[in-house]
């Protein structure tokens, strides 16, 4: 990477698109050098860990050069592209002055640094105004000897080991670090008192390089061969695991390893269902929007809440309390290109069928075209799985982090049915409901099933239970 050094050139850094995200891979430019650009175009498409994301550039000029292909994954805050404004104003953030300040005496730069120093994106480096504190004094030869000779003989090592603080955790977060392989003391506390909660680790995890996260040491007796450097590319294909995929991962992980899940079935009768959904097709209400059966069990579901308002609610593990929410953000599990997101639909509970027909669909068709915001995707309360699609059954669904419940629903298939006393043919699907055991009890997930699956086989309980 270059950097342009002419005056009307000016920086355009790669900005923080996903709410403290550290990075973000470059998918594509729509432009190249020598093209003119204006205020607010779109210059390229990047993605997050959490969804892809057209980043618009606040220039007009033309562009000199790109710091990096497509493919490269950059750093937030590294500048990506270089665009000559022509002696254009270029905008108040980097026009405003310095404020002038009292010269202080310049720190030494730390070892291995290279002088680098974090700063905030749009922002220059900041000069710092702290002095060094003044180091303690050595202590005397004999004092040294006497401390090491001493914890030589309690520890068994050569060299003195210096003491160090505890963190403050609780037994279950240290667990979870010890099983994601987090070192505790490197993880920046943010609960009350200096407490680390789980949402701390997982930070911590996120932020840390896969190169530098711990592993548990191994006796060199079991410790596996390492692997070959080459692979026959004509009988294998790697495919680097980051982006929306990482992210999905580590987010499966830490729900399995945290969320007691408890997972419960129940096959319905979903005839009528069927029919309502044919009779919504043809009401003009519903002109241009699309009808699914999956409206229906959202709909299904969101009464069941309803009925159940504790089943929508969360875990707070740093105060110990169980956090039930007065609104329901609808999160739809959606397959794509770059893997499994799950966007969600705002306030779902106070929407009309036909609002939930509109914004479900916005939701699918925003998701299949790579569109869906990192915000779409964030404080999701409950989720509805449609592995159905695929001709499965059932399935046993991982919750999301944060959320109490998921319900999967299965493929609806022709079957042979006790129907008012004689076997008929009548249309049937599986629903799973996997839970968290901490927030929702055998009764409550039992119950709250038992509603979504009484309201498919009588949809009319739609109009007398809402």
């Amino acid at each position: 990477m270059t950097t342009m050094t002419n005056a009307s050139v000016r920086e355009f850094k790669m900005p923080d698109v996903g709410e403290g995200l550290t990075e973000a891979e470059i998918l594509k430019w729509y432009v190249q050098p020598g093209d003119t650009v204006t205020d607010g175009q779109v210059v390229c498409e990047v993605e997050t860990a959490k969804a892809a994301v057209e980043l618009p550039i606040p220039y007009t000029g033309v562009v000199r050069e790109l710091h990096f292909p497509e493919g490269t994954t950059v750093d937030v805050g590294t500048s990506i592209i270089a665009v000559d404004v022509q002696g254009g104003a270029a905008p108040a953030a980097e026009e405003a002055p310095a404020p002038v300040a009292e010269p202080v005496p310049e720190e030494p730069k730390a070892e291995g640094s290279g002088g680098r120093q974090p700063v905030l994106v749009g922002y220059g480096v900041a000069t710092s105004s702290t002095r060094r504190r003044l180091r303690k004094a050595a202590p005397d030869a004999a004092a040294q000897q006497a401390v090491a000779s001493v914890q030589v003989e309690l520890n068994g090592y050569g060299a003195p080991t210096a003491p160090r603080e505890r963190p403050l955790a609780k037994p279950p977060v240290r667990k979870l670090a010890k099983d994601l392989g987090v070192d505790l003391a490197t993880v920046t506390p943010t609960g009350p008192d200096g407490i680390i909660t789980r949402e701390d680790v997982h930070a911590a995890v996120a932020a840390t390089p896969a190169s530098a996260v711990p592993t548990p040491e191994v006796p060199a007796a079991v410790q596996a061969a390492p692997a070959p450097v080459s692979y026959d590319t004509a009988r294998e294909t790697r495919i680097p695991v980051k982006g929306v995929r990482k992210a999905t991962a580590a987010a499966m992980v830490g729900s399995a390893f945290t969320a007691p899940h408890v997972t419960e079935f129940v096959t319905v009768d979903v005839t009528r269902t069927m029919k309502l959904v044919e009779e919504l097709k043809q009401d003009k209400e519903f002109t241009g929007l699309r009808v699914s059966p999956l409206l229906l069990i959202a709909k299904a579901l969101l009464v069941a809440i309803r009925r159940n308002p504790e089943v929508n609610a969360s875990w707070d593990e740093a105060a110990q309390e169980i956090v039930v929410k007065h609104y329901v953000n609808l999160g739809i599990a959606a397959a794509t290109p770059r893997g499994l997101i799950v966007p969600n639909i705002k306030d779902a509970h106070a929407k009309t069928l036909p609002q939930l027909a509109e914004s479900l669909g916005e939701l699918v068709s925003t998701a299949r075209e790579g569109r869906t915001s990192p915000s779409a995707m964030q404080n999701g309360t409950v989720t509805i799985t449609n592995v159905g699609v695929f001709g499965v059954d059932t399935g046993t669904p991982i919750l999301n982090p944060g959320e109490s419940a998921i319900l999967a629903v299965g493929a609806i298939k022709l079957q042979p049915w006790v129907h008012k006393g004689k076997v008929k043919p009548r249309q049937v699907t599986t629903l799973a409901l996997s839970f968290d055991h901490r927030l929702i009890d055998g009764e409550l997930g039992s119950k709250f099933l038992a509603d979504v699956a009484a309201i498919l086989e009588q949809p009319k309980r739609l109009i007398s239970w809402a």
